[in-house]
């Protein structure tokens, strides 16, 4: 059987997303690819020290993390790359000169740094664990680099952060703009680089807009039935939901497994 290379989404794609738990037939699945000799890799926007979490509960051991900025080979973390720097301090200047509060991720932890509390004044506690660090002496050009910044920009506001196209940037809270890497295809290639493999063998998996980057000619796309319209669009094949077996029934529709 030829050798292929699988990435995989996390969330609507191996989780179930109501509890959050991976899809029993997509865990014993991917096992069972491994134990057939192909290469099975996540493929995230979460931080390393977050998809690690998912990864050693569910016996994964490969990775393609922070937006594609991250990789876990063989569970070795071997790279994360920040954000351009000179681009997260222009957004950082512009959203203080409108108003707008912001923080920082600088490392792969939960913790963010602020300068003052606006931002949780505007927006809250984020829902995922969080430690918020106050320094009013921080000095965003004297910070080497960013991970992740979050501005409490509203959503029919956005327009007005014009910087916001420097980098790249995804809203799921219709309270604050998020902005990480969003280059799951550009990891893949980088993960294939270093394991010596053919891109023409990768073969990925998702469900959501956020995965569409990895959706290309390249290689071979499989939407999860759940998932949205554009995405199925963009896909070489689409499969049954996440939660009616999708991941399974694809894997032996091709003989994978």
């Amino acid at each position: 059987m030829e050798k292929k290379y699988f990435f995989f989404d996390i969330d609507g794609t191996l989780t179930d997303r109501s509890n959050h738990q991976v899809v029993p037939s997509a865990l014993e699945t991917l096992h069972q690819l491994e134990k057939n000799g192909h290469f099975v890799a996540i493929a995230t926007g979460r931080a390393h020290y977050k998809a690690e979490k998912f990864t050693k509960a569910n016996g994964f051991s490969n990775m393609v993390c922070n937006g594609g900025n991250g990789l876990v080979i063989h569970n070795e973390f071997v790279e994360n790359i920040p954000l351009d720097t000179e681009g997260c301090r222009k957004i950082i200047h512009q959203a203080e000169e409108l108003g707008y509060g912001w923080c920082a991720a600088v490392d792969d932890t939960k913790d963010v740094y602020m300068t003052d509390d606006l931002f949780l004044r505007q927006v809250g506690k984020r829902k995922e664990p969080t430690r918020y660090i106050i320094d009013d002496a921080l000095n965003v050009d004297e910070m080497d680099h960013f991970l992740k910044i979050y501005v409490a920009v509203p959503k029919e506001e956005e327009e007005r952060l014009t910087s916001k196209e420097l980098i790249g940037h995804l809203r799921f809270e219709p309270e604050y703009l998020m902005f990480q890497p969003d280059n799951k295809r550009g990891g893949i290639l980088k993960m294939m680089e270093r394991l010596h493999g053919d891109i023409k063998d990768v073969v990925v998996f998702g469900d959501d807009y956020n995965d569409l980057d990895m959706f290309c000619p390249e290689w071979f796309s499989i939407a999860m039935g759940n998932g949205c319209q554009e995405l199925k669009d963009a896909a070489d094949y689409v499969t049954e939901t996440n939660l009616n077996d999708g991941i399974q029934k694809a894997c032996r529709h091709f003989g994978w497994i």
